[in-house]
């Protein structure tokens, strides 16, 4: 069996009227255009659908039966095209984005903000954690995009600049490297404990590969940014710490000095995987990512 939904929208347009000329008219048909119409879906179906007089027309019996058929598989039609329709066009759906917690942190609850007013209607989530659990979630399917930086995982992933973050020495404020007048050096951070952060961490990779000859003392792993913290505070040794992180510094029980090594930095990027296309408002948000951190240089 082959009923087309202009077929049930002509029965349906009939039984609303009950008058094939104003039927035609609603959809657009001819009267005789229409009643063959009609005819088609009867002789389809194998019964008749209306009782015709003189006047009007009113539903059969099996017409009656028929009705509740083709207004329920019309609305689920228009029901559907309207959910692919608004998907296109980018109204529903689900974004999914990893990021770095420090990037979490402060880049992205504005961004979040203006893509929730922009697009009420779709889902988004938000994974927060190391780089190599953002790249491998990106690299799995599990999210459109990430913000991390780059490791060896990524061979299959389009990568796109998006910050170079400076590396700062946060120590007590009576430390000897807190008083110098100079940026500290690499030399002088090697000759004391270091709090340093797990070795699957962004910052303890590029730490390491600066330090080089430069062996650091390091007295503790951490992972997170508020241990590191509170072993500074307490005198168990001094961390080292990217710009987007340095809000959890901010307190008189912490100084933050430059280090003159102005290469010492982590290197941020968009990560998206190779030949797929982000949905409409996945590259939207990717966009306002992109905006907001190059409104933060302009400010720099």
């Amino acid at each position: 069996m082959n009923i087309s939904t202009r077929q049930l929208r002509a029965f349906v347009s009939a039984a609303d009227h009950q008058n094939f000329t104003r039927a035609a008219a609603e959809v657009g048909l001819s009267q005789p255009a229409f009643s063959a119409l009609i005819k088609s879906l009867e002789e389809e179906l194998g019964a008749q659908l209306f009782v015709r007089n003189t006047r009007n027309i009113e539903l059969s019996a099996f017409g009656k039966l028929f009705e509740s058929f083709a207004r329920r598989s019309l609305y689920e039609t228009d029901t559907a095209l309207q959910h692919l329709q608004d998907y296109a066009a980018g109204r529903i759906g689900k974004v999914q984005v990893a990021a770095l917690p420090s990037v979490a942190a402060s880049w992205l609850p504005p961004v979040f903000r203006q893509f929730r007013a922009q697009y009420p209607g779709v889902t988004t989530v938000l994974r927060d954690g190391m780089s190599q659990e953002c790249v491998e979630l990106l690299s799995n399917g599990e999210i459109d995009f990430a913000i991390a930086t780059v490791d060896h995982y990524a061979a299959k992933l389009e990568r796109q600049l998006l910050w170079q973050d400076q590396l700062h020495l946060i120590c007590p404020p009576d430390h000897p490297l807190a008083r110098q007048r100079k940026r500290v050096t690499l030399e002088q951070i090697a000759q004391y404990p270091i709090v340093n952060f797990v070795s699957h961490s962004s910052v303890r990779q590029r730490v390491d590969a600066t330090f080089g000859p430069h062996t650091l003392k390091t007295v503790l792993e951490v992972e997170h940014l508020a241990t590191a913290s509170a072993m500074v505070e307490s005198g168990v040794g001094l961390t080292i710490v990217p710009t987007l992180t340095l809000y959890q510094f901010r307190r008189p029980t912490l100084t933050i000095r430059a280090i003159e090594d102005s290469s010492f930095k982590r290197e941020v990027f968009i990560l998206t995987r190779k030949n797929r296309l982000l949905s409409r408002p996945a590259r939207a948000m990717c966009d306002m990512v992109m905006a907001h951190v190059a409104g933060l240089m302009h400010e720099d």
